[in-house]
C-alpha cells in the first residue's frame, strides 16, 4: 500500500510533478526546512536579487531529485515567498529525497 502524497506534491496526469514550496531566502546555508502548512519549507542561500534565488531554487530541486535542471520548471511565485515549481519524468520517492532527515 502507497502513503498518501503530502499536500505540498501533485502529480500531474502527463506523469509531472508540481510542488508547492514556501521559499526563505537569504538564509545562511540552502537546505530543506521541514513542512511550512501546505508547503514545503525550503532556506536558500542565494539572495532574492536578480532572480538569483529562483536560479538557487531550480538547482538545489534538480540536484535533491537527480534530474536535469532543465526537467524543473518554476511555475508561479517569481517574486513571491510561495512558489509552484513542475518537474518533468520525477523520480517516484520525492518525499524521501526532500524532505530532512
Amino acid at each position: 500500500m502507497t502513503a498518501a502524497a503530502p499536500p505540498w506534491l501533485r502529480r500531474g496526469a502527463d506523469g509531472s510533478v508540481t510542488l508547492t514550496l514556501h521559499i526563505q531566502p537569504g538564509a545562511k546555508k540552502t537546505e530543506v526546512a521541514g513542512v511550512h502548512g501546505d508547503a514545503l519549507k525550503l532556506r536558500l542561500a542565494a539572495p532574492p536579487v536578480d532572480g538569483k534565488a529562483n536560479a538557487a531554487l531550480l538547482a538545489f530541486v534538480a540536484e535533491r531529485l537527480g534530474v536535469a535542471k532543465a526537467a524543473v520548471v518554476l511555475k508561479s511565485g517569481q517574486t513571491s515567498r510561495r512558489k509552484v515549481v513542475e518537474i518533468d519524468s520525477p523520480p517516484p520517492d520525492i518525499p524521501q529525497r526532500l524532505l530532512p532527515d
